[in-house]
């Protein structure tokens, strides 16, 4: 299914849409999976907040200290606010309660509409999955009004999850897919300045490439210049017919 909403000037008289919260196993990873996506909503009127999950600590390029300003940069380029949670670190990542409940307590606090997070598939990185699964389990924490840990803070029943890949051998095994288009050149290129301002990584591999293409592929399969995929934790609940008018068509 490809959604799209024409680009218009927000209305004052218009409501705020719920904020988008979305969260990353390492600095890059929210950019590369899903950038394009968030751009999209920060320029529609919707804030955005990007929660990471480590420092880049295990990489083999780019040092902690770096990887931090390099992230710093590319939220201001999507529009975002973003914020570090300390777990276990780089390549440590574990699926404990105690992990859970501080990204639920992220969430009671920001009070989401929709939640994004790395697909919680195996054969990738391992904090990717791990992540979406903690991810999963922390949403649903967040709605529980006698998880002790969690009392300080009203209970948060977010509107959606959804899943993002880094990549296509993910994809491919994530199942049903939701497309976005971005193809409109603004989004497209704060999307790619974001991703350019990773230097650390993309001075050694063409991540910057591979993400447009993989974009590029995903739109021409639905008849549009760009498109970004999400996958969806649960089945969405519309209200009428209109945003299935237009499907994705296979060329």
């Amino acid at each position: 299914m490809l959604l799209n909403v024409p680009m218009k000037p927000a209305q004052k008289s218009s409501p705020e849409p719920p904020p988008l919260l979305a969260f990353g196993a390492h600095p890059d990873d929210i950019e590369f999976g899903c950038g394009g996506v968030i751009a999209l909503e920060t320029r529609r009127g919707r804030a955005a907040h990007l929660v990471v999950c480590s420092r880049g600590e295990a990489a083999t390029h780019g040092t902690p200290r770096q990887r931090t300003i390099e992230a710093q940069r590319a939220a201001g380029m999507l529009g975002a606010t973003l914020a570090w949670l300390r777990l276990a670190g780089d390549a440590h990542l574990e699926l404990k309660v105690a992990h859970a409940i501080k990204l639920a307590r992220i969430i009671r606090t920001r009070r989401p509409g929709i939640v994004l997070a790395p697909c919680p598939v195996a054969n990738q990185h391992p904090d990717h999955c791990r992540l979406g699964q903690l991810v999963r389990d922390a949403a649903r924490l967040a709605r529980y009004g006698g998880v002790r840990e969690l009392r300080r803070q009203p209970p948060h029943r977010i509107g959606a999850l959804l899943f993002y890949a880094l990549t296509d051998d993910v994809q491919a095994a994530a199942g049903r897919a939701v497309l976005i288009d971005i193809s409109a050149p603004e989004i497209i290129s704060a999307w790619t300045r974001a991703m350019q301002a990773h230097v650390s990584q993309t001075a050694t591999r063409r991540y910057v490439e591979m993400q447009l293409l993989r974009a590029r592929l995903n739109g021409h399969r639905a008849g549009v210049e760009h498109a970004q995929v999400l996958f969806p934790n649960d089945a969405p609940l519309l209200d009428s017919l209109t945003p299935l008018e237009r499907g994705a068509r296979h060329f």
